[in-house]
C-alpha cells in the first residue's frame, strides 16, 4: 500500500511538471531568444515569476518525495515478504497467534 501511495504521488507530481512546462513555455514564448549581438540567451531560474518557481520548486519537491516513499514502500513490502518466506519455509512451529 505504501509503494502504490507513493506512486500516485511520483504521478501527480509529474502531471503537474508536464502541465507547468506548458505554462512556463506559454508564458516564456515570446522571449526574445537573441541579444543584441546575435548570441542565443535562455530562460534561466532567475528570469522566472515567482509564482512560477514556488510551483516548480513544489513539484519538484513531491516528485521526491513520491519516489522516496514508492522506493521504501516497496523495500519494506520486500522485506516482510521475505520474513514471511521464512517463516512458512521454517514450518512456522510456535509461530501461530491465537485470538481470544
Amino acid at each position: 500500500m505504501r509503494a502504490l501511495c507513493g506512486a500516485i504521488i511520483t504521478a501527480g507530481a509529474l502531471i503537474g511538471l508536464g502541465l507547468s512546462a506548458i505554462g512556463i513555455g506559454l508564458r516564456y514564448q515570446l522571449y526574445p531568444y537573441h541579444n543584441d549581438k546575435g548570441d542565443p540567451q535562455w530562460v534561466l531560474f532567475r528570469h522566472l515569476d515567482t509564482s512560477l518557481m514556488i510551483a516548480l520548486v513544489a513539484l519538484l519537491i513531491s516528485l521526491g518525495i513520491g519516489l522516496g516513499v514508492a522506493f521504501l514502500g516497496l523495500a519494506y513490502h520486500h522485506h516482510r515478504r521475505h520474513h514471511e518466506f521464512l517463516r512458512e519455509k521454517a514450518g512456522g512451529a510456535g509461530m501461530h497467534r491465537s485470538t481470544v
